[in-house]
């Protein structure tokens, strides 16, 4: 059974399993609560609570609790859930995946991605890395590698402002022509995301030299750093300094014209 959980039941946050997932709930929970239609939050429960949902706008994040599971039953329960909400985006744990699949073969497919970890060499290159950047300036740069965010200016700005405030999300800024924000930090654990150049700079290392800069800068303020990124990508994050940890499936909407 799956049923919607408000502010009196944050405790249970507490109790997920100690996964991106989770810490991508958590954020959500701490950045907004309860209080907007855009982020809502559910309980997977079997006798008990086994597992943890959040629709925050067009995604969908899926976790469990420590020790709990989610079985064939639930699964089938999860797959309706989410074709009625028809997120855009959904994220779960990579064991529940290939069970979801064939649940949801009519309405979604899949692409993998990899999880990194940076890995420190403990020596902080000298890089003059503005770390609290005017927003409407790394703004700019996002909009030329992103047409999601180039089109939902207001959305973007919102939400991102929103969690930089609470402590949740930080933005960097090279120049003005690489940038790279931390999409959450919850747990100790910083995630990288939303990392680009202008395209006149590009082939010149500077998204590189920037990740290589935050990894060592947040790994010295005692965080753990990780992104993801494409499979074909590992040599590259690899040769910066970030550690492949494996790999999980995200399942994206097919659009009407698609199919």
């Amino acid at each position: 059974m799956i049923r919607q959980i408000y502010d009196d039941e944050k405790q249970l946050f507490a109790g997920l399993k100690s996964n991106h997932y989770s810490r991508r709930i958590k954020s959500h929970f701490q950045a907004y609560g309860d209080k907007y239609d855009f982020a809502c939050f559910y309980k997977i429960v079997d006798e008990k609570p086994v597992g943890m949902i959040a629709i925050f706008n067009a995604s969908m994040i899926v976790s469990t609790f420590d020790g709990a599971a989610l079985d064939n039953d639930l699964l089938v329960e999860l797959s309706q859930f989410i074709i009625m909400n028809a997120p855009l985006v959904v994220e779960i744990e990579a064991e529940y995946s290939e069970a979801l699949k064939p649940l949801l073969a009519e309405v979604y497919t899949t692409d993998v991605r990899t999880q990194f970890e940076f890995s420190s060499r403990n020596a902080l290159p000298i890089l003059d890395v503005n770390e609290l950047p005017k927003l409407d300036d790394v703004y700019k740069v996002l909009a030329s590698s992103f047409p999601s965010i180039a089109e939902n200016y207001e959305l973007w700005i919102t939400d991102t402002s929103h969690r930089v405030r609470r402590g949740l999300s930080q933005s960097f800024l090279l120049g003005d022509y690489s940038t790279a924000t931390i999409q959450y930090i919850v747990d100790k654990v910083a995630l990288i995301g939303h990392v680009a150049t202008v395209p006149e700079r590009r082939g010149e290392f500077h998204a590189r030299k920037l990740l290589y800069w935050i990894g060592e800068r947040l790994t010295l303020d005692g965080f753990t750093v990780r992104l993801f990124a494409r499979p074909h990508r590992v040599s590259y994050y690899e040769e910066i300094g970030f550690k492949e940890l494996g790999t999980d499936i995200v399942f994206e909407r097919i659009e009407s014209d698609d199919k």
